[in-house]
């Protein structure tokens, strides 16, 4: 069963976070600067001065933030902010995007252009206090994700339409050499864009202007579709008590005000009922 979460229209959804601890979903609308979260039936917003896109969870009172300029511990209850590392602060021009932790306790955060200018942003990993720039060139970084056995990582540059796997490092996840092709989706028109990995290590992968999260296996072959009420998907996220809700992410930013008018819920964040049961999100080591 789809529903819709939260109401909230959001310019661009990003990064849904399922908080273990708190038992609690974050998301982020990148372009209006807010961190958004909703529990017993009430929604709570959270301000920024600078583009926030991403989290980790740190402890049962703080997440790990990226934004345009840092990464930072936030305090929910309090609202103070630690800066922990800059993230290109001397580039005014590139914002974060999508981000997720590793198995390690690390943070994988990508960079882009404010106008997605190509070759503009970056793949880092924050790992016990270094933040080292692993992926070079990016235009549109997204679908950071993890296998449940730590074996690798996948990512996408969205203006490529191709899924890539990398080989990491058992003893402290950084990556071994070159990436490899995944999943191949240049014959499509929409791009691919956040995704998880579930338990099973099934890749979902949410599809801008597609309207749906798709499936795939190990192997890289397609094995179902969810479709939701949203033109422009933009991430996945599993929660829920036991894991098995399926939480998305959508955009408004770019749609006509016909496509809004007719599908007003372009932009909310939706719930789908036992469709798959994730991995527990993993906690930032700082």
């Amino acid at each position: 069963m789809t529903r819709i979460f939260d109401p909230t229209p959001c310019r661009l959804g990003e990064g849904p976070l399922w908080h273990p601890a708190l038992g609690q979903l974050f998301w982020f609308d990148i372009l209006d600067r807010k961190l958004l979260t909703r529990r017993d039936g009430d929604t709570r917003v959270w301000q920024f001065d600078d583009h926030v896109s991403a989290a980790g969870w740190l402890d049962e009172t703080a997440l790990l933030v990226a934004s345009s300029s840092a990464l930072f511990r936030f305090e929910l209850e309090t609202g103070a902010r630690e800066d922990i590392c800059p993230l290109e602060a001397d580039n005014p021009d590139t914002r974060s995007n999508d981000g997720r932790a590793d198995p390690w306790g690390g943070f994988w955060i990508g960079t882009m252009g404010f106008n997605a200018e190509d070759g503009a942003g970056a793949i880092y990993r924050y790992f016990r206090g270094e933040l080292r720039r692993i992926l070079p060139g990016i235009t549109i970084p997204n679908a950071i994700c993890f296998d449940p056995d730590g074996g690798h990582a996948c990512y996408c540059d969205t203006r490529e339409h191709v899924i890539r796997r990398l080989r990491l490092n058992e003893a402290d996840g950084w990556p071994e050499g070159e990436s490899e092709v995944f999943i191949d989706m240049r014959e499509h028109d929409w791009g691919p864009d956040g995704a998880v990995i579930d338990a099973d290590g099934r890749f979902w992968n949410a599809q801008w202007g597609a309207a749906r999260v798709a499936v795939y296996d190990r192997d890289g072959r397609l094995t179902e579709t969810v479709p939701l009420g949203a033109h422009q998907t933009s991430c996945p996220a599993f929660g829920g008590d036991d894991l098995s809700t399926l939480f998305v992410t959508s955009a408004r930013d770019g749609l006509p005000e016909s496509a809004i008018v007719a599908r007003p819920e372009n932009g909310m964040t939706f719930a789908v009922e036992a469709v798959g049961k994730g991995q527990p999100e993993h906690k930032v080591i700082l």
